[in-house]
């Protein structure tokens, strides 16, 4: 049972992350740290075995969020800048020309799942544009075309 105090908790999250992401910049990090850090689950193995990670928030490093960025693999030269793999060679290899399409929080291994469902299901409906609606007169061309394409058709199979 949600509380009064979990359900405004909830409600402000959410207002943080609506202004990450219409900030025109790559949002992994910050969405990173609001998330609860390194998770135990997590198989990283670690030579000191008394170090524990866990809500560790640093980024790992793992590039996974450089690799799905469209606006990189679309001009390769920018990622020259660097050579790490960290969101904070995203963001200034990017920066405010960020796509928003929110790949790179996706990738991320870091990143809450409630914030991924959250961008996933209501974020990213909401930026797609919905397909426009065919009325009676486009299905009336597209008889018409048909009946054309079948005379043309028919002519050629008659010769």
């Amino acid at each position: 049972m949600t509380t009064t105090r979990d359900s405004s908790k909830d409600q402000l999250n959410k207002e943080v992350a609506n202004t990450i992401l219409q900030t025109k910049e790559p949002p992994v990090a910050r969405f990173r740290l609001l998330s609860k850090g390194m998770e135990p689950y997590h198989r990283l193995y670690i030579e000191d075995s008394q170090t524990d990670i866990t809500g560790d928030k640093g980024c790992l490093g793992c590039g996974n969020c450089v690799d799905s960025c469209p606006v990189l693999r679309k001009d390769s030269k920018r990622f020259e800048k660097t050579q790490q793999r960290t969101s904070f060679a995203l963001e200034s290899c990017v920066g405010e020309d960020c796509e928003q399409c929110y790949s790179c929080v996706l990738a991320c291994p870091q990143v809450d799942t409630s914030y991924k469902d959250y961008i996933v299901d209501e974020v990213v409906p909401e930026t797609i544009q919905p397909a426009p609606k065919i009325t009676s007169l486009d299905n009336y061309f597209m008889a018409l075309i048909a009946l054309v394409m079948g005379i043309v058709i028919g002519v050629f199979l008659a010769r």
